[in-house]
């Protein structure tokens, strides 16, 4: 299933992956849709190439019944991320890796942040996938819109924090 997801932040694209990569960001974000934040790390200084992972633990009563058969009550999920350097104009681009313990679903995506006069365009496109054979498809496309709705909470949590965490 395709991914797709866009939202403009009133901030640099310097101040946003600021925010995208502050530890306790990723917790509210997480404690947000019900989870913990499990780990997290960062390699690299924020203002070249670097590399994060997170593990946090979320709920799935939101999942439908399909999925939860193959989750159990809670899923841990690992999120990898690759950050190019920025480019000239200031842009930077992420490779985000998404996989869930015992479960076949894959989501990988590439994250932009476009610099836009005063705000920032946050760009996600990817796909999610899973190997189950018969069920993969309807597993990708149920878990697709809740992938989406995380993103965008992601988007809304940020502009929140910027307002509430000047620079």
């Amino acid at each position: 299933m395709a991914l797709s997801a866009s939202t403009t932040l009133p901030a640099s694209v310097q101040r946003i992956t600021d925010v995208f990569t502050d530890e306790d960001f990723i917790r509210h974000t997480s404690q947000t849709v019900g989870g913990d934040l499990t780990s997290f790390e960062v390699s690299g200084p924020t203002t070249a190439a670097f590399n994060t992972k997170t593990v946090r633990t979320l709920p799935t009563d939101r999942l439908p019944d399909i999925a939860r058969k193959f989750v159990g009550a809670s899923l841990t999920v690992t999120q990898l991320e690759e950050w190019n350097a920025p480019a000239a104009d200031g842009s930077r681009e992420a490779t985000v890796k998404l996989t869930v313990a015992g479960a076949p679903l894959e989501v990988t995506a590439v994250q932009r942040l476009v610099a836009d006069g005063e705000n920032s365009r946050v760009e996600l496109s990817g796909d999610v996938k899973s190997s189950i054979p018969f069920l993969g498809a309807k597993i990708a496309s149920a878990a697709e819109p809740m992938i989406g709705k995380a993103l965008n909470i992601q988007a809304t949590l940020a502009k929140g924090w910027l307002e509430d965490h000047p620079a």
